[in-house]
């Protein structure tokens, strides 16, 4: 089972920078699925509607993956937005991630070179100070305890990396974890080493 970390976006981040009297803004953000990128983009759409041009890119999947990704030039000449934007995203080592560059036109052409440079530039100054997070894949479930493993089992939690979701206690002390999915089964075996192999198997939540 491998163990599937990377960074993406913390938090929305944006910068903005001056190209030859055009203003080149990049606000990037996680997007987990096309969806969430979409809806972001159309956010972006929405809060810049006034500007010359909005052209975005995004990658999905984990750092420089290639499954799930799409750009817009949104009206620049072909290839010279998009494309330098989804060039930096595939090579920053973050995944799950989308970039919008807002353009307001300043009165001076910047032709085909400059705007590559200016697109892309935008979208690697907005990377440099990105707040990022570790993406881990986790899975929830649910298991019951007799009251003289509580101890052990609390213990025992941290070493697999799992963190209490929520306690009940009746006739047993039912604990829901969420866990590193890579650590599910050294779970389930410590717990039936704590419980002699009394417990019940792992379930998901209701």
């Amino acid at each position: 089972m491998n163990d599937i970390r990377y960074p993406v976006p913390a938090a929305v981040h944006r910068i903005e920078q001056v190209v030859d009297r055009s203003r080149f803004i990049c606000t990037v953000a996680r997007a987990a699925n096309a969806e969430e990128a979409q809806a972001f983009i159309k956010s972006m759409n929405a809060e810049f509607s006034n500007a010359t041009h909005n052209c975005w890119a995004y990658v999905l999947g984990p750092p420089g993956s290639t499954d799930r990704i799409g750009m817009s030039d949104d009206g620049e000449p072909h290839g010279t937005a998009g494309r330098p934007m989804l060039t930096v995203l595939m090579h920053c080592g973050i995944g799950e991630i989308v970039a919008v560059v807002t353009r307001y036109y300043g009165g001076t052409n910047l032709g085909t070179g400059g705007l590559v440079k200016a697109y892309g530039g935008a979208v690697q100054e907005a990377l440099v100070q990105l707040p990022t997070q570790l993406r881990v894949d986790t899975v929830t479930v649910t298991f019951a305890v007799g009251y003289a493993a509580i101890g052990a089992v609390q213990q025992m939690l941290p070493t697999v990396e799992a963190e209490v979701v929520s306690q009940q206690f009746a006739v047993e002390a039912e604990f829901t974890v969420m866990v590193p999915r890579v650590q599910l089964p050294i779970l389930e075996a410590q717990l039936q080493h704590i419980t002699r192999g009394a417990m019940a198997p792992l379930q998901s939540p209701a």
